[in-house]
């Protein structure tokens, strides 16, 4: 049973600590935790009863195997690649990393190194995106010919603890969310060869109105609007909005359209469903039961299904190729705005096999 060290306890920790020591116990031993704020990190070594270290080059050093990496955005490259270094197998958070430049550099030691890489986020695995998955493999909507993504909303500001590094580099709500999107995309329809779009930033500051830090200004870095069209190498053209700019709207999470009907994706920041088909011809709506899967939330089954690769001497499906991939169309499409032109990509990935 491999051993996992996280770095990084933070919002979303509860909910990794949770699972690794839950659902996933079985398959994955949750060894260790460390956190540049040490009452954080010594009180999960006593909720979960693991191990606390002190500093991240302890926790290196250490017997762990894997190093799930849950810090903020702009520290996944120096952590990465210094579990890399240290001759672990690195898992992060999403996004990646926050540029193209990092996400190959860690790849690249990785390979040296002859560890794995992994990163987040695993929504793709779980029951609703999986059903759809087998739909589109099974033909139920024919082949794919086009496809429509809308993460819109008004911005973390108003309930995170801590949003500042949301507008930060690394941040936006194409980096954010749309990790989710993409990668769900990428599960269905395979990987993307070009990207053009138009991006901005739609207001220079924000308000925090949250109970935490109300009032504190927040000066924006990153585009908080982003419009973009996907050309994914089997042909299918795709769009996709990511906002923090929009109170409220009614378009789908995703849809993808075939040449014989219509399938609706649902939520892929979930791993459950609904899941609703309508073929050509038909007046109604179908909702199609889900795979006996994990539905409820999973957060940890990606660096566990990696986990259980290496036992096993496979590929893993939420692989570091498949999030650089995620990452140099998120960046393709900043540029392709910036440049007033296509963006053609140059990293490769293939489409992850059903789960």
């Amino acid at each position: 049973m491999l051993k996992i060290g996280v770095a990084g306890i933070g919002n979303i920790s509860k909910i990794y600590l949770d699972n690794l020591t839950g659902m996933f116990g079985k398959k994955v031993k949750l060894a260790a935790v460390t956190d540049v704020a040490l009452n954080r990190a010594e009180k999960a070594s006593a909720d979960y009863n693991v191990k606390e270290f002190k500093s991240l080059d302890d926790m290196l050093n250490s017997d762990i195997d894997i190093l799930l990496n849950i810090t903020p955005p702009k520290y996944h490259f120096e952590i990465a690649c210094a579990a890399v270094k240290a001759g672990k197998h690195i898992f992060n958070e999403k996004p990646f990393c926050t540029k193209r430049e990092e996400a190959e550099e860690i790849l690249k030691l990785a390979k040296e190194k002859d560890v794995r890489v992994g990163s987040a986020p695993d929504t793709f695995l779980g029951a609703g995106i999986q059903t759809c998955r087998k739909l589109i493999d099974d033909g139920w909507i024919g082949k794919p010919v086009a496809a429509t993504a809308f993460i819109m909303n008004h911005g973390p500001e108003h309930w995170h603890p801590a949003p500042d590094f949301f507008y930060k580099d690394g941040g936006g709500p194409m980096f954010d969310m749309g990790p989710y999107y993409l990668t769900a995309l990428i599960s269905l329809l395979g990987p993307v060869a070009r990207v053009c779009g138009s991006a901005k930033i739609s207001t220079p500051t924000r308000t925090i109105t949250n109970q935490y830090q109300f009032g504190k200004t927040i000066n924006v870095d990153v585009p908080t609007h982003i419009a973009g069209v996907l050309d994914f190498k089997n042909g299918a053209v795709g769009t996709l909005i990511t906002s923090f700019d929009v109170y409220s709207h009614s378009l789908p999470c995703i849809e993808i359209y075939g040449t014989e009907g219509t399938l609706k994706v649902p939520d892929p920041n979930t791993f459950g469903g609904p899941v609703y088909v309508r073929r050509f011809r038909e007046e109604e709506w179908y909702q199609i039961p889900l795979l006996k899967s994990f539905s409820e939330n999973s957060r940890g089954l990606g660096i566990t299904e990696m986990a259980m690769a290496i036992k096993e001497n496979r590929p893993h499906r939420a692989s570091g190729e498949l999030a650089f991939h995620v990452l140099d169309i998120m960046q393709g499409l900043h540029d392709a705005s910036a440049k007033s032109r296509f963006i053609k990509l140059k990293s490769r990935c293939k489409q992850p096999e059903a789960f």
